[in-house]
């Protein structure tokens, strides 16, 4: 296979590789993000291959909007309030998914990674699309996180159908926080503090 090179302004051309079944590695605000359709089983079996990643971890949602995460979490009164504040941003917000969602986009687990990047073009692919991407870090299971296209590459060339060239926005991966239970819980830490989204849950909320 070979592994196409793109520019951000063949957004279309890679959303098209994506309704094709195909795997796009994208830049976004944090690391290097590796994607598929949330809809199409062989596509996301296709990603896990390339990553040769283990069947027991599932993969997190990217979503444009407050309405897709609707379509796939239960959403508790206090979850509006984290998208709010945080939704777009480097934040990955563990929620409980909704029964009728197909179990192979959670891996079965009953909860749902969901992520709204602060990245216009992957917010455009998604609409583009019209469906939620699965999107973990563009790497080989167990390598570190990429943050460049070179490096993806240098991991996934030939493993998947494009690349956008370019670099990421920045060098950690988002911080990951399971908002299921009562207290909030640090999963992984990226840039964004949990300490800061437990204090914005004390604000009190303004209206604009």
């Amino acid at each position: 296979m070979e592994t196409l090179r793109l520019t951000v302004e063949q957004i279309e051309l890679a959303a098209e590789i994506l309704n094709n079944g195909g795997v796009v590695a994208f830049p976004t605000d944090t690391v290097y993000g590796l994607a598929v359709r949330s809809d199409m089983p062989l596509a996301i079996q296709h990603m896990k291959d390339a990553k040769q990643r283990p069947e027991s971890k599932p993969f997190p949602m990217m979503v444009n909007s407050l309405q897709q995460i609707e379509q796939v979490a239960k959403l508790k009164q206090r979850d509006y309030r984290l998208i709010k504040r945080w939704m777009p941003g480097a934040v990955t917000f563990v929620f409980k998914k909704k029964d009728d969602l197909d179990p192979i986009v959670t891996n079965g687990f009953k909860t749902i990674g969901i992520r709204m990047p602060d990245d216009p073009f992957i917010l455009k692919l998604i609409e583009l699309i019209g469906v939620p991407l699965l999107v973990p870090s563009a790497n080989l299971s167990g390598y570190p996180s990429t943050t460049d296209s070179d490096e993806v590459l240098a991991q996934l060339d030939g493993k998947i159908e494009a690349v956008i060239v370019g670099e990421s926005g920045g060098k950690t991966s988002s911080t990951v926080i399971d908002a299921t239970a009562k207290e909030l819980i640090l999963l992984r830490q990226g840039e964004v503090m949990i300490e800061d989204v437990r204090k914005s849950l004390k604000e009190k909320e303004t209206t604009t």
